[in-house]
């Protein structure tokens, strides 16, 4: 274990305990001698850390210190990158473009012995050919934002076009497709929409009634009570 994600673990351990813990149990914990400790205690000290305690009484950390460099042990790192990976490929580009600046605000605060796990993972993420958008999912993903209703240009799975005035509550990402999540005034009920099929949309000023939070719960509901119904016994 690197020093840097051993820091990060003690870190970790101690914001787990409300009252002090020993430097016995603490090096037990971490599999590392109380000499190590007491070490890593001082460094952490050293770099801000409100930790109040000595040895033979305990340790406590005071909460609030978050240090920037130690936020992500490596898995966590190649998890992250991973992640935006997945973004850069599989979505719009602007979504994409925040993905590469996120992954540099990450490697801006880590310290160069992990900042090789992000230009250097083993989990990659591979081609995909995205669906044609003719309507920006910056466009979609305001209209979610915002809580603002969506009057949509459609064409069905037949291609026959349709006019809609939907509530978007999220924008569901698959292997090749995006769906906007919606309930459909003309419906009446929930509905999916592919992202690649909205030929025209614009954001209305009116927003629609309720929390988007609850609706999604509600349509969450639907879809484990939907699920249930369709099993067989």
């Amino acid at each position: 274990m690197s020093r840097t994600t051993r820091l990060f673990v003690l870190m970790q351990t101690l914001r787990r305990y409300r009252r002090p813990v020993s430097g016995a149990c603490l090096a037990e914990e971490l599999g590392i001698s109380q000499r190590t400790l007491y070490r890593d205690i001082a460094e952490l000290k050293a770099l801000g850390a409100d930790i109040e305690g000595e040895p033979g009484i305990g340790y406590v950390l005071k909460p609030g210190f978050l240090l920037p460099p130690l936020m992500f042990s490596e898995d966590e790192i190649e998890a992250i990158a991973l992640g935006l990976s997945w973004v850069t490929r599989r979505t719009d580009d602007d979504l994409a473009a925040s993905a590469g600046e996120a992954l540099s605000k990450v490697a801006a605060v880590l310290p160069t012995e992990l900042r090789y796990r992000l230009e250097d993972s083993a989990l990659l993420v591979g081609p995909v050919a995205r669906p044609a958008q003719v309507v920006a999912l910056s466009i979609l993903h305001r209209a979610v934002r915002e809580e603002r209703k969506l009057g949509i240009a459609y064409l069905d799975a037949h291609g026959q076009p349709t006019s809609r005035t939907i509530w978007p509550i999220a924008i569901t990402f698959f292997e090749s497709v995006c769906m906007i999540v919606a309930w459909c005034e003309l419906r009446e009920a929930f509905r999916h929409f592919r992202t690649d099929r909205i030929t025209e949309a614009e954001v209305l000023e009116q927003r629609y009634p309720g929390r988007r939070q609850d609706m999604l719960k509600a349509w969450k509901k639907a879809q484990s009570i939907r699920q249930c119904s369709s099993v067989q016994y």
